[in-house]
């Protein structure tokens, strides 16, 4: 019996101390970890950053004027005063794609800014009545999702464009209608997802909890099923920017975008497709620059899309 209570004893005592509590990591930081495995996202990220940057701060620190004409400098490719060549009026390059920059990516993030809002609140009204408004706000959707884009787009500018720049000037005519224009287009999905989360969450415990304790709607909207609704959203934001920046480049290169003194990247390629043969730089660096922001912007949504999936483990 002794030699049995020792045995007992010993065994008690050599039994493996339990594991420490794996401490809890927030939803947010848990994305941010998924987001950093994805390399594309986070070498698009900086990327974009970089472009960013270099749109805002960059007119700081190469200090051409974007409208200085040189004669004798005309159509030259790239070069040490002139590092991304010069246009057929000599103006440099560098700086009227740094300065264009800048007008098309704030169009690009304004117009996705009203598709969000727009579609964020149809499509949360349509998941918390049903009914028969639901069944009208989709009505609706489904009937903007079948309309012809690029040429009602291109009426709806020729038709207004003068009109609104005689009231507010030209510039920020031009930029209020193209960026009513591309977002009134492009909300569509967003109340989709939108609609679809909804649904699905406004039977979760939680908001049921809520309910019963008499929280509002406006509250459970608020506080319990729109956080709780962001990720898809969040990603359908960066592909609204980047179609948002490709829409607004096709207007102007088909010349009913901005004045032909706004040098938006659009425009540049416009005005560089008479002199493809002898001067292809014109053309190739404004192409570029819309290439990488939309490839860096579409990577970026593929990497958020992966990071706030609730469905992956990893």
């Amino acid at each position: 019996m002794c030699c049995m209570a020792g045995s007992t004893l010993a065994s008690a005592t050599a039994r493996p101390a339990p594991l420490a509590a794996r401490p809890r990591v927030g939803p947010w930081k848990e994305a941010w970890r998924r987001f950093r495995k994805h390399r594309l996202a986070v070498a698009s990220a900086v990327i974009l950053a970089f472009l960013v940057i270099a749109v805002l701060f960059g007119p700081l620190v190469w200090g051409l004027p974007i409208d200085e004409i040189d004669f004798m400098a005309r159509l030259e490719g790239p070069s040490l005063a002139h590092p991304l060549g010069t246009d057929d009026l000599g103006q440099d390059l560098l700086a009227r794609i740094l300065y264009g920059g800048r007008i098309s990516l704030a169009v690009g993030f304004a117009a996705m800014a009203v598709a969000v809002t727009f579609g964020v609140l149809v499509g949360a009204v349509a998941g918390m009545s049903g009914g028969k408004l639901d069944a009208a706000l989709m009505w609706v959707t489904d009937l903007f999702l079948s309309l012809p884009q690029l040429p009602l787009l291109l009426l709806i500018i020729y038709l207004f464009r003068d009109a609104l720049t005689g009231v507010v000037g030209p510039e920020l005519g031009v930029f209020i209608l193209i960026v009513a224009v591309i977002g009134g287009f492009n909300w569509m999905q967003v109340a989709r997802l939108v609609r679809a989360q909804f649904f699905s969450l406004r039977e979760k415990e939680f908001v049921e909890a809520a309910r019963a304790l008499g929280a509002s709607r406006a509250r459970l909207v608020l506080r319990h099923i729109l956080p709780n609704a962001l990720g898809p959203v969040i990603v359908a934001a960066t592909i609204d920017v980047a179609a948002a920046i490709i829409a607004e480049s096709t207007l102007s290169f088909l010349g009913l975008g901005f004045p032909p003194d706004i040098p938006t990247w659009g425009r540049l390629l416009f005005d560089a497709k008479d002199n493809l043969d002898f001067a292809p730089h014109w053309a190739i660096f404004p192409g570029l620059a819309i290439f990488l922001t939309v490839l860096s912007i579409n990577f970026v949504g593929d990497g958020l899309r992966d990071a706030l999936d609730p469905r992956r483990v990893k």
